[in-house]
Formats: C-alpha cells, structure tokens, sequence
C-alpha cells in the first residue's frame, strides 16, 4: 500500500512539474509535444472524427482548461466562439496564436498558373474568410515551432536546452518532410491540379506549385450544373484523384470519382501524423500507390 501510495504522489508531482497546455486541433499537439517533450501535458480540444467548425468541449476539456497555464490557438472556427469562454474561466492562461506572423490565404484559393486566364473552377470558390489551415505548409510548421520555443523556454527557462534541443530535431525532420514532398512531384509539371471537397489544402498547394480544385461551394454541396461543369474539368485537367475528409459528406466527390474512374481517399488535415498526412497526399497528387 505505501508503495502504491509512494508511486502515487511521484506520478502526480511529474504532472504538477510538467507546464500544461491546451491546443485546439491534434496537429498542434503533435507539434508542441516534439518540441516539448516530456516537460508538457498537452490537451486537445477537437478530438478525432470532429469539426473544428462545430466542435463543443466536453466537461473534461472544461477541466484541462482551468488548469492550463497555455492556449496555443491557431485560427480554426471553433476558437471564435470558445476561446473567449476559456479565457472568462482561466484568466490566468497565457493564449498563443501559432498564426501570427504566418500570410493567410483566401479560403479555397486555387493558386492557378501564373497568366492563367479565368478558370471554371474559380466560379466555385466559397469565401468564409482566411484560410486557416496553416500547418498543411512545412515552412509554416517550423515557424509554428519556433514560436512555441520562444512561449515554452518563457515559461520555463530552466529547461531551455532541453528545448532547443528538441526544436533542432524537430526542424531537421520539417525539413526532411519538405524535401520528401519536393522529390515525390518532382515529375510534375507546376500547377498541376488535384480536387478535393473542402478546400483544406491551399497552403500545400502554395508550397509546391499545385493548384487545388474545390468541390463545395461556399460550404455546400455543388448543384447539379456545377457538377457538371467540375465534372469537366477534372477530366480536361487528368485529376487522378479526389481527397475528401471523414469530418464532411463524400456524395459529390463519389459521384465525380465514379464518372472519372478515379478513387476518392479520405484524408483529414486535422491527422496527428502530420508528416505522413502531407507525403501521402503528394504521392496520391503524383499518381503513385
């Protein structure tokens, strides 16, 4: 019994040590864990299988909430409406943006070839704003990094080699992923084009010449007419395949993919494996298995 007790009051003055941070989508945590390591408890608010868009914490995430010392944001939806109710509850915690100094992008930008003429495409853009999904852009993922360095070695200077450490190595392996990428399209003549249903991926787009065709249309599902037309396209453009995410209906994109004979993959850029998430896309995007 003592030494259950003993074991006990040891766990829970490794957790009382650790700097408790609270991140709203499971790629933050993954990025905040390989820079903080061992010295950080970290809380997800939007759990698997979820909208950020929608998304409403449980009583447990309240909880982490109250004891967080840290809220790295990042711009998704969900913060509008819940951020300012976090920070009613815990005064006392520090709230990062992990998007500042990072140029956002129009939501469903397309990044059309340079001198490209108006395309069909662009009649489908929807506008809800800046485009929030930052981190699918590895160079965005190191500056993300470094800013929760700088936020970690502030609230614990004692373990600033510790992290310097770990962000090096967390930066050789942003790097690698990058390079990984650039030599899987390598092939690829700049701008080409992959279709997806929510317009998620600009920022990778951006990042390596590629122009991305959105399926929905200012959040919905396209008419008809519209499908028609996207239909066309994806056929004129040789898209080899439609990404759609397990958080949104795959309706439309089966429809487009059936009339292509093209396969739909389900991929989410809220997956935790961020790394893996980006190199697959890139070989599906370059036609490999």
């Amino acid at each position: 019994m003592k030494k259950i007790l003993y074991t006990f009051i040891l766990l829970n003055t490794f957790i009382l040590a650790n700097i408790n941070v609270v991140v709203s989508i499971l790629p933050e945590e993954t990025f905040v864990k390989a820079v903080g390591g061992d010295k950080v408890t970290v809380t997800p608010m939007v759990l698997p299988g979820n909208s950020p868009h929608t998304y409403e914490p449980k009583p447990s995430q309240m909880k982490a909430i109250a004891a967080a010392q840290i809220y790295f944001a990042i711009g998704v939806e969900f913060e509008k409406v819940w951020l300012p109710k976090f920070e009613a509850l815990n005064p006392a915690m520090k709230v990062i943006d992990l998007s500042e100094g990072i140029e956002k992008l129009p939501m469903g930008a397309a990044h059309l070839h340079e001198n490209e003429t108006d395309h069909a495409h662009e009649a489908h853009h929807h506008d809800a704003g800046l485009d929030p999904h930052i981190w699918t852009d590895p160079a965005n993922v190191a500056k993300i990094a470094h800013t929760i360095f700088t936020t970690l070695t502030a609230a614990d200077p004692t373990n600033a080699d510790y992290y310097r450490k770990r962000l090096d190595a967390f930066l050789a392996q942003i790097a690698q992923t990058d390079q990984t990428i650039r030599q899987i399209l390598s092939s690829l003549p700049k701008g080409t084009p992959f279709m997806v249903f929510h317009p998620s991926w600009g920022y990778f787009a951006q990042a390596y010449g590629l122009k991305q065709i959105s399926v929905e249309m200012e959040g919905k599902a396209p008419k008809p007419a519209a499908l028609i037309a996207l239909i066309k396209e994806a056929r004129e453009e040789k898209v080899k395949a439609i990404f759609t995410q397990p958080e949104f209906s795959m309706q439309s994109a089966r429809v487009i993919a059936d009339e292509l004979h093209i396969p739909v993959i389900q991929v989410t850029p809220l997956a935790k494996a961020w790394s893996q998430n980006l190199i697959r896309i890139a070989k599906a995007i370059a036609g490999e298995k």
